[in-house]
């Protein structure tokens, strides 16, 4: 049975992530497909010393236990059992270079082994981690390497005006340039090269996420949903749902959700 823990950074790592989270036990199903959210996520697996992703149908490849995922556009899956044990970290757009030590516009669409951006610190993080005994323990253990990374780098503040404005649903890439007095170009470079993505697709995903959030809440009525969430009609919403969840909207309302991580979906055939 699959237990989960989720909590909020203390300061100063709470600018930078948004929550720590740990997950114990695996599902009665052997993978789960990650829908996209425009973020980027560090995980460490602490019984396998790897873990396998399938970027495609049938293609996996196989990474170390200590691994980072890019802002990705489209899913991936990845499989259960070997991820049955894992602690990680989900990083707060636009900042997740500061801890990485890269920018998030090297990593779109990959997995990468964190040693091959960390060096050895990596593999001795993870150590620590699986030498551990409690989850508080690997929490404390993890918020501080993570905080002893941080230093005085700032996001560029037009991509944080970016971020916020992306929020609403009506937003326009152009209209957010012209409030920051940049060019439109200029932004979407700033902003991909922060958030691993462009602001037209952070936008496009934040904007699916609350469609999948939303459609549960309210029964998996997706007219109300296409209407509340900004979409132009409903085929505007079953093209982003089956570009960014790889599924159609009578597949998505059958799918088993994670009970705390609602953009994994239990994938129960191939």
């Amino acid at each position: 049975m699959r237990q989960y823990v989720a909590r909020p950074p203390t300061q100063p790592l709470a600018k930078f992530a948004e929550y720590l989270w740990a997950s114990q036990g695996a599902p009665p199903h052997a993978k789960e497909r990650v829908v996209p959210t425009g973020t980027l996520e560090l995980a460490f697996t602490l019984v396998e010393d790897h873990g396998r992703i399938y970027d495609t149908p049938g293609r996996g490849r196989v990474f170390s236990g200590a691994f980072v995922s890019g802002a990705y556009r489209r899913p991936f899956t990845f499989e259960t059992r070997e991820n049955a044990s894992v602690v990680g970290v989900h990083l707060r757009p636009g900042h997740a270079g500061v801890i990485l030590g890269v920018p998030a516009g090297e990593l779109t669409d990959q997995h990468v082994d964190l040693e091959a951006l960390w060096g050895r610190r990596a593999r001795e993080l993870r150590e620590r981690l699986c030498a551990a005994t409690t989850m508080h323990q690997r929490f404390a253990i993890l918020e501080a390497a993570l905080a002893a990374r941080l230093d005085e780098r700032q996001v560029h503040p037009a991509v944080t005006y970016a971020l916020d404005a992306l929020a609403q649903p009506d937003a326009r890439v152009r209209n957010i340039a012209k409030s920051v007095g940049l060019s439109q170009r200029r932004l979407i470079e700033l902003f991909t090269t922060a958030v691993g993505i462009t602001p037209k697709r952070f936008g496009r995903i934040r904007r699916f996420q609350r469609a999948m959030a939303l459609a549960r809440r309210a029964g998996f009525d997706w007219t109300r949903v296409a209407h509340e969430c900004g979409y132009y009609d409903q085929a505007h919403l079953i093209r982003d749902c089956r570009e960014l969840a790889d599924v159609t909207p009578t597949e998505l309302s059958r799918a088993s959700a994670h009970p705390a991580e609602h953009h994994q979906l239990a994938v129960l055939e191939e």
